[in-house]
């Protein structure tokens, strides 16, 4: 019998595992594996660490180690409409850094008195008559159960836990598909693309120690022939792919109202992407992630009784945040506001030569 059982280490898990105090009796079941050499689940993640991701994690004093960053950094960002062949550059503040890294790092930082399992696969979840939970899971071909007072669910798109207590709960979904190629471009750059006719979402690359990464969202019919279709379009723009050495898959979600945000009921909670906790407009979920998780830290640590309403009133600054990302999604994605402001050149860097240098 545990207190609290996190399903899912990526960071919204990791962080909460972190933050609980260490007198609670806690169990966490992951499906990546603890070691960065072995090949495992890697989450589709272009390795972006955006500035709001950078601005929670400075709020905990949490600093990288050098051993996460990656070549190159780069300070813009290509912006292409396929549609209108219009190209601008824009200055962003992204660091670029080794994804799964960064998450096994979040992990290694998990108190010891967390009970982890790598490697290992959620299975059921049932809620009992005096109001625990029953959890089964796999680890090694191996079936286990324990009795948890606690679930939370951290286990991002396709989260098991908001399946299990929401049973009609559906939000807008897509396949994110990202390959890996060597690098073959003449010079590294990040690039984000929009093309109307295959996504109503966006698709990038990325250039990282030597390798060129692409990647998108796309409508859950036939995403790979989505995929395929787009990166024959891009050749037409320069890019350089080449023979694709690694890929990779997951569902991702992009809220489209306010009730897509998921708190959780019954003792069982969402954090990170599961609570639909997830940037529509840029799919930038690990600020949210840590965001939820501390949220959720000081209602478990504390001794408030309702201990979801409590979580649901805290989020709500997060949820309002993410509704508002929802209430500008026309000026990224309707195509005729974006031609226009892309065309006016709004915020955009003239890009010089050599010679002009």
């Amino acid at each position: 019998m545990y207190d609290i059982a996190i399903i899912g280490l990526g960071p919204a898990g990791a962080m909460l595992a972190t933050l609980l105090n260490s007198h609670l009796k806690i169990i966490a079941i992951d499906k990546k594996s603890s070691d960065a050499q072995e090949e495992g689940f890697h989450k589709p993640c272009g390795g972006l660490l955006a500035p709001d991701a950078q601005k929670v994690l400075s709020r905990f004093s949490i600093t990288l180690p050098k051993d996460i960053l990656v070549d190159p950094q780069i300070f813009a960002v290509r912006t292409i409409d396929t549609k209108t062949g219009l190209v601008r550059n824009y200055q962003r503040f992204y660091l670029n850094i080794d994804r799964h890294k960064f998450d096994l790092w979040l992990k290694s930082r998990i108190k010891p008195n967390v009970k982890c399992f790598h490697n290992a696969r959620c299975e059921s979840i049932e809620r009992l008559e005096d109001g625990t939970y029953c959890i089964t899971y796999i680890e090694n071909n191996e079936k286990n159960t324990f009795l948890a007072k606690y679930i939370v669910g951290a286990d991002g798109a396709n989260s098991l836990v908001r399946r299990t207590i929401y049973n009609n709960k559906k939000i807008r979904s897509y396949a994110s598909i990202q390959q890996w190629f060597k690098e073959s471009n003449s010079s590294p750059f990040y690039s984000c693309i929009f093309d109307a006719d295959i996504t109503d979402c966006y698709s990038w690359s990325i250039s990282k120690d030597g390798f060129f990464i692409f990647g998108g969202a796309f409508p859950l019919k036939n995403p790979r022939q989505s995929y395929d279709k787009l990166i024959e379009k891009l050749q037409k723009h320069g890019f350089v792919f080449g023979e694709a050495l690694k890929t990779e898959a997951c569902m991702v979600l992009r809220p489209s109202k306010f009730n897509d945000f998921s708190c959780g009921k019954n003792n069982a909670f969402l954090i990170g992407e599961a609570a639909g906790f997830i940037s529509p407009s840029s799919l930038e979920g690990i600020s949210y992630a840590i965001r939820s998780a501390y949220k959720l830290s000081v209602v478990l640590n504390g001794k408030g009784k309702n201990k979801n309403a409590l979580y649901r009133k805290s989020t709500l600054h997060i949820r309002l945040d993410l509704f508002s990302k929802i209430m500008k999604l026309p000026f990224m994605y309707n195509p005729f506001l974006r031609k226009v402001i892309m065309k006016c050149g709004i915020n955009s860097l003239e890009m010089l030569d050599g010679e002009e240098l």
